[in-house]
């Protein structure tokens, strides 16, 4: 940030940490930070640990962010507020977008949630500030990653449209052991919820929403072995950007081989449960532990032919491991949500932008070499 500003983060868990520490060490003017969660103890916790991280001097205020009603306490925030971070459960989104509305706050969330997106979609049409959504890693970054690749493929060889874009994250651990194959680095609902849900892709040029975990694949990134496989969210707006420009698009989430397998089995035993996100969700907290050593791998890849009829194919792949932002370390996971949410509040926030902001409307090359996002992603030609 080059500007003072006012930034209300609503949530208290690890993304809001990474997004607050961010904010307070890497702005080149240290915004005030207000930290609202349901529980005032755990937003005066994470409002303590920023303040014991930073290596700048800083303000930050911490209030109860109720969830039934506006108290005066959050008016009062509310109207001193230039922009809410969204940092809360994605089933939360449209109401905090509501709130932003408003109070005439910019607005940027992280959910992959489908539906709560389309309704906040509908409600930012007309606002007289900016909302960009779904600012994360996947969905976010990569989706502006992918769209920089199509775009710089069609430049380079002279075309308009490519035969297949595909692009993948994997938030993971260093090793996985039977019979799960996998780690907790991230939220539990949120990894039940992307197996689950229906995923939107492109097929033969057009929209289409297919099955969750119906279309595994391995594949081999720097050397190491992967599977990956359709997963809800993660595609973003691109569906719709694309459509009719890319053949076949899709998002996967990348993971070890085994995992997928074994998910399939525990989804095929509650099968006829009312809400088999929840089943799911216990099912995994139950037999698979949460790691704080993690690692994030993305890959990007854009095939199709130039104009003499070549085939042509350009990827991307990167492995991110957690990183030391001021006096704490923080997990890989964290910093790669956290610097798109963060990247993306400047944006609003300095460009003064109105209404919705997709992630295929976001100008690729500004945003990918940020100075929020080199830190944690390195630099993009």
């Amino acid at each position: 940030m080059e500007k003072h500003f006012n930034i209300i983060i609503a949530g208290a868990g690890g993304i809001a940490e990474a997004a607050g520490l961010i904010l307070t060490e890497w702005s080149k003017v240290t915004p005030t930070l207000f930290i609202g969660n349901r529980t005032l103890a755990k937003a005066q916790s994470v409002a303590k640990w920023i303040e014991k991280g930073t290596t700048k001097p800083c303000k930050i205020n911490s209030f109860l962010f109720s969830e039934n009603e506006i108290t005066p306490e959050m008016e009062v925030v509310f109207k001193q507020g230039d922009i809410i971070l969204d940092c809360l459960p994605g089933s939360q989104a449209p109401r905090i977008a509501k709130i932003a509305k408003d109070f005439h706050l910019h607005y940027a969330n992280l959910t992959e949630y489908v539906a709560e997106t389309e309704e906040i979609m509908a409600l930012a049409k007309e606002a007289d500030t900016g909302f960009i959504l779904q600012t994360g890693i996947a969905p976010g970054y990569i989706d502006v990653l992918a769209n920089h690749l199509f775009q710089q493929f069609c430049i380079n060889f002279n075309v308009n449209t490519a035969d297949t874009l595909e692009f993948k994250v994997g938030a993971l651990t260093k090793n996985a052991v039977a019979p799960h194959y996998y780690g907790f680095t991230w939220s539990p609902i949120g990894v039940a919820t992307e197996y689950i849900k229906n995923a939107i892709t492109i097929r033969n040029f057009s929209k289409t929403e297919l099955p969750s975990l119906s279309e595994r694949n391995t594949i081999i990134i720097n050397g190491v072995t992967y599977e990956a496989d359709l997963t809800s969210g993660g595609a973003a707006d691109l569906p719709d950007a694309l459509a009719g420009k890319v053949r076949d698009l899709d998002y996967k989430t990348l993971r070890y081989p085994g995992h997928y397998e074994w998910i399939q089995n525990q989804i095929a035993s509650i099968s006829k449960s009312e809400n088999i996100i929840i089943e799911l969700q216990k099912i995994m907290e139950k037999e698979i532990p949460l790691f704080e050593e993690d690692q994030i791998v993305l890959f990007a890849a854009v095939e199709g032919k130039d104009i003499k009829g070549i085939l042509r194919r350009r990827e991307i792949t990167n492995c991110i491991l957690p990183i030391r932002i001021g006096k704490h370390k923080i997990r890989a996971i964290q910093a790669t949500t956290a610097a798109p949410l963060v990247q993306s509040a400047q944006l609003l926030l300095e460009g003064n932008l109105k209404g919705l902001i997709l992630q295929s409307q976001i100008d690729p090359q500004s945003f990918l070499n940020g100075n929020f996002i080199i830190p944690v992603y390195g630099k993009i030609e």
